[in-house]
Order: structure tokens, then C-alpha cells, then sequence
């Protein structure tokens, strides 16, 4: 048992508690507030004068897949020889051994979606987990957590080299409209078949994978940087009735009024750095303000390894000084994440019953790029102390 004590605690639902204590018992959060109590033999840690805040969520990146210093050998996210894989998971591709892991948690990430690129129309499926473990089984919390797709130039690129579809943004919403068409006709199949195995379509993991999508256990998570292909992306979703979440939404500032109407999530970034392809050329850290005003749900994301993944806080510290509110560029790192990745039950938030995922920081992380992680928690263990 640890009791945390004298910290300002910023619990991402309500308000900060001033000199607040957290208890922490068989890895969840027991008790929150200025008057808590623990067992004499409860282990106590004083933070006085530190910040103290939900571990941070990332959820969208691809760390250990894309391994650090390696190159080819390491380099397991995109299985890009045919453009429909959706039976690929992510999870049997992460190394929890990679230095990256250990970046994030010394820099207060807790929780990672991580999974396949953006080559494929479809990639492959997500896993959300958390940072800390030598055994990915182990760090697990959902295998399984969206398909990722892709729009706009990346699977053009890569599939114009091989001189095959899609080379062209027709071919490449196509190609996903076909394969859900194709799943929607399986998952009617298996269904009419539960009184009658006999008549049980043969066995096909590229539709298994798919149906989850069709009947909503998982979402499409959209990689689409333009304009015109997040509407793509919309559009087929609501052909389709299935979920989906916006993954960059680069132009998202652009028809922020439009997505608020149509009511999906975004994860925006990675927002820091060169533009490096045209579809990049409005990228701008006064995304996330905008969205926000215009009522769109959102979260940060490195896209790591494209920014590591220790540099989340820095994204929302950006965000921040484009005029984003500090707390909700807060929540956009924590609760709002929880939320969009359907965890909030467990994650994102200093409440009770929740896991015990905390940082500390020795500063105000969006206020002053010097503060520093003093000590991070995963499921009540501490895993990183300064």
C-alpha cells in the first residue's frame, strides 16, 4: 500500500486538490482527497509542492514496431505487399525491450494504442497497452483495440511503386469499401447460420478480423491527413454504420464545424516538426484550440517514432501556447484518450477504482519545459523514480 501525500493533484474531473494525498492498494487508486488516511505500515511518499496527474495515454503511435537504432530488423508496422491486412495485429509485432518503452514511462506515459502504419488501406489491428513489462502478454489491456486504415498519399505512394491499386485516392476508398461490403455479406452468413453450423461460411481471417468492425466491437481508426480524404473516411463510415476515429485530422482547424457535426472523435498529431509532404502544408498547433471550440472531442498524439513518445507533454504544451486551454491540452493527454479509446472505466483520471497510473513532476510540465518526471506509477508500482 502507498499513500501519496501533500501533492497538487490534478485528477482531470474536477478540481485540483490543493495538498492532496492519493492511496493506492493492490494496483488501483483506494482513496483520493485532503483527508486520507492509510494503515501504519502503508508505504509514504511526500510530494509537497509537485504536480501530480494521471499517467499520460498516447493514443496513437507505433512504438515497438518501429524499433530504435535498429532499421530493417526492427522495423515491423507496415506489412506492405498487399493493402487489405486486417488479420495483422500489432501485438505480435511489439518488442517491450525496446529503449522507447523505457523514454515513455521516465517522461510520465503510462498507456500506448500502438500498431500497425499507414501503407496498407488496411493495416492491421491496434493494441492498447501499457508501457511497463518485459513481456507484451503481460502490459496488455486490450489486444484488440481498432482496425487502422489509411488514406491520402501513403498507401498511394507505397502501392504505386509496386505498380499495382491503389495508386490513386478512387482506388483507395474502393478497395475499403469492397472489403466491408465483403465482411458485412460474411457477418450475415455466420448469422444466419447460429441455428444451422452446416450452412457456417468457410473460415476467412482477413473477414474475421473484419467483422468486429461490422458489428462495432472495434472502430476504423483513420489515418487521413487532407480535408478531402477525412470526408472520404466519414462518408464510408456512415455508408457502412461502423465506428470510427479521425487519426491526425491535420486539416481538422480547416472544417472544424463539420466534424462537430458529425460528432466523431479526433487524434490529432504528430503536430511538431517539418512538413514533410503536401498533405502536411496546413498543419498548425492551433488545431487542437479549434476543434475544441467548435466542440469536436480530441486527443494529442506523437505518432511516435515520428516524435518520441517522452515529448507527449510537449505536444500538449504546444497546443497550449496556441491558445488551447492548459486543462483541456491536459486532458487531451489523459481523460480525453480514456474516453475516445473506450477506457475511461479504468484509465485517464485520478478517481477511485481506477488503476493507479500516476506522474509526478517537480513543475508545471505545460508552463515550464525544465520540469521534470520525479516518479512514475504503473498499476501501483513504481516504476521509474528520479
Amino acid at each position: 500500500m502507498i499513500l501519496i501525500k501533500n501533492g497538487n493533484i490534478h485528477t482531470m474531473t474536477g478540481e485540483v486538490i490543493e495538498k492532496g494525498s492519493i492511496l493506492i492498494e493492490g494496483g488501483k487508486i483506494k482513496a483520493v482527497g485532503q483527508e486520507v488516511t492509510a494503515p501504519k505500515d502503508a508505504q509514504v511518499i511526500d510530494v509537497e509542492g509537485k504536480m501530480v496527474l494521471p499517467g499520460f495515454i498516447d493514443s496513437h503511435c507505433h512504438v515497438g514496431l518501429f524499433e530504435s537504432s535498429i532499421g530493417f530488423e526492427g522495423d515491423d508496422g507496415n506489412e506492405a505487399v498487399d493493402p487489405v491486412t486486417p488479420e495483422l495485429r500489432g501485438l505480435d509485432g511489439i518488442n517491450p525491450m525496446d529503449e522507447t518503452f523505457k523514454e515513455a514511462y521516465q517522461g510520465g506515459v503510462t498507456t500506448v494504442a500502438t500498431g500497425p502504419g499507414s501503407a496498407n488501406v488496411i493495416g492491421g489491428q491496434f493494441a492498447l497497452i501499457k508501457t511497463y513489462g518485459n513481456r507484451v502478454d503481460d502490459m496488455v489491456i486490450d489486444e484488440s483495440i481498432a482496425m487502422k486504415i489509411a488514406f491520402g498519399e501513403n498507401p498511394k505512394r507505397v502501392y504505386d511503386g509496386q505498380k499495382k491499386s491503389p495508386s490513386t485516392r478512387m482506388a483507395t476508398a474502393s478497395i475499403l469499401r469492397e472489403t466491408l461490403f465483403k465482411a458485412r455479406e460474411y457477418v450475415k452468413k455466420q448469422d444466419k447460420a447460429q441455428d444451422n453450423p452446416e450452412k457456417m461460411p468457410d473460415f476467412d481471417m482477413k473477414m474475421e478480423a473484419m467483422a468486429r468492425v461490422i458489428r462495432k466491437e472495434i472502430p476504423l481508426k483513420a489515418h487521413a491527413h487532407r480535408a478531402d480524404d477525412i470526408f472520404t473516411a466519414l462518408r464510408i463510415a456512415k455508408e457502412f454504420d461502423v465506428d470510427i476515429t479521425l487519426e491526425h485530422c491535420t486539416e481538422g482547424h480547416l472544417i472544424a464545424e463539420e466534424l462537430a457535426r458529425d460528432g466523431k472523435p479526433a487524434i490529432v498529431g504528430p503536430t511538431f516538426g517539418h512538413k514533410s509532404k503536401f498533405e502536411l502544408k496546413n498543419k498548425s498547433f492551433e488545431t487542437p484550440k479549434i476543434l475544441h471550440e467548435a466542440g469536436v472531442r480530441f486527443a494529442i498524439m506523437t505518432d511516435s517514432p515520428v516524435i518520441p513518445l517522452d515529448k507527449l507533454v510537449f505536444c500538449a504544451a504546444w497546443a497550449a501556447n496556441a491558445g488551447l486551454n492548459e486543462e483541456e491540452a491536459l486532458r487531451a493527454i489523459t481523460i480525453n484518450p480514456a474516453q475516445i479509446l473506450g477506457v475511461s472505466n479504468r484509465l485517464g483520471s485520478i478517481e477511485n477504482g481506477k488503476d493507479a497510473d500516476i506522474v509526478v513532476f517537480d513543475g508545471h510540465p505545460l508552463r515550464d519545459m525544465r520540469a521534470k518526471v520525479c516518479m512514475t506509477i504503473i498499476d501501483g508500482n513504481i516504476v521509474y523514480k528520479k
